[in-house]
């Protein structure tokens, strides 16, 4: 990066980020303007936007991305119902959204650069950085983490030099876990997780409660779909805030949505991460089985291959892709009947259905009754199966036919060497 240009930083409020304000115009003697989005995290706005004013900034800006990052990204990924090794790509989908964001500010300010605070080696750094070669190649990314003059090695490092800076600082503890937080989830990682033989403690715990401390009665609610979007919870229409934060109540109370993995990341080694996705948990729950009753046996099976390249596109930061653009395109597709009502039963940690009803239903009690009916002749199957099972059987015989004109063969060279 040159030297005395305007610059927009993806600015978290935390210690690192605020850190990189006075670096950069010590450095490079920038103009620095801090973008922060609010995605949902628990976080003081008003603080973070004034800190990055005392940081060195010459503009500070929070822009709410809630709503956007619910309709745009999270609802087109449970459509698809893309999950990567198990992980519903909380930090994942929102990414792409914030760099967009920070393509834009850029653009509107006349910015040549966009920062980032992400190290080498995590994915967020292949995320913001293919999104914005995707919306605007013109545009160059810097990362100070993996910069020969980034002198920072610690905290502690990062604390001194702030406060040589003025910069505030809310907190110099030691943190245990790095964390990742938005509507959607939150994410943890280091501490006691870098050991994978470590059980996860319990102070991990921000959004939910563990299993063991939730209720010991179980609590049932009814999410209603329509085309693949989740619009009402027990019957009450809601907007996608509301809807989503009512289902984080319910899922964290009931202990729903943690889970603890190793992952392969993009970048080539393994990581171990706690999630917390409580609302989302019970929503793909209900979504699947929504579509169990309403989608045909073929295009649900290739649906769940297209859910596996979606959820590797959105991991890998391939989301303003034409491949992407397409795979959406066929998920709507596939969503044009899945509309219906399911009961979801939430229980220690656990969701599942109980119960789903669809106009769409393909579902027929008619046809799948075990008791006497007069929609299926039971006889039927029998033609059914000799012709599915037709290929297996001229195989067999064909193979039972060389064996005996081989054992035929072979007892005709024993006689005429016996004679």
């Amino acid at each position: 990066m040159e030297k005395n240009q305007k610059v927009v930083l993806a600015y978290s409020g935390g210690l690192d980020t605020s850190a990189v304000i006075p670096w950069l115009k010590d450095e490079y003697d920038a103009e620095v303007i801090a973008v922060c989005c609010n995605a949902g995290q628990n976080e003081d706005f008003d603080f973070i936007k004034d800190k990055a004013i005392k940081s060195g900034a010459s503009k500070s800006m929070v822009l709410d991305i809630q709503e956007e990052f619910i309709t745009d990204y999270i609802w087109p990924t449970v459509k698809a119902g893309a999950i990567y090794e198990d992980y519903l790509l909380g930090t994942s989908m929102a990414r792409p959204l914030m760099a967009k964001k920070l393509v834009e500010v850029a653009q509107d300010e006349g910015a040549q650069v966009i920062v980032h605070g992400c190290t080498g080696k995590g994915n967020d750094q292949v995320r913001f950085e293919c999104t914005i070669n995707a919306l605007d190649p013109s545009i160059e990314t810097f990362a100070p983490w993996r910069q020969d003059n980034w002198q920072f090695k610690s905290r502690e490092d990062l604390i001194e030099y702030s406060k040589s800076k003025n910069v505030p600082i809310a907190q110099t503890v030691e943190k245990i876990y790095s964390r990742d937080e938005n509507i959607w989830h939150i994410s943890h990682e280091g501490g006691n997780l870098e050991d994978p033989w470590n059980e996860h403690l319990d102070d991990i715990h921000v959004l939910s409660v563990t299993p063991e401390q939730a209720p010991d009665k179980p609590e049932y609610v009814e999410i209603t779909f329509e085309k693949g979007i989740p619009v009402a919870i027990d019957g009450e229409n809601l907007g996608p805030i509301q809807l989503l934060k009512k289902l984080n109540e319910l899922g964290s109370r009931n202990g729903v949505g943690t889970i603890d993995i190793i992952e392969n990341r993009l970048v080539g080694m393994k990581s171990r991460g706690v999630y917390e996705t409580p609302g989302g948990t019970i929503l793909y729950a209900a979504h699947d089985a929504l579509e169990k009753l309403i989608l045909d046996r073929n295009t649900m099976h290739f649906k769940q291959t297209v859910a596996q390249r979606f959820a590797e596109l959105c991991y890998d930061g391939l989301w303003f892709t034409p491949l992407m653009k397409a795979l959406m395109a066929f998920v709507d597709s596939t969503q044009e009947e899945v509309s219906g009502t399911v009961r979801m039963k939430l229980y220690k940690g656990s969701v599942v259905c109980a119960g789903s009803k669809s106009e769409n239903s393909l579902f027929s009690e008619e046809f799948a009754t075990f008791g006497e009916d007069e929609v299926y002749n039971q006889a039927d199957a029998q033609g059914f199966i000799t012709l599915w099972s037709l290929p297996l059987k001229i195989r067999a015989m064909l193979k039972l036919k060389k064996e005996g004109d081989k054992n035929e063969a072979v007892e005709r060279k024993v006689y005429k060497v016996s004679e």
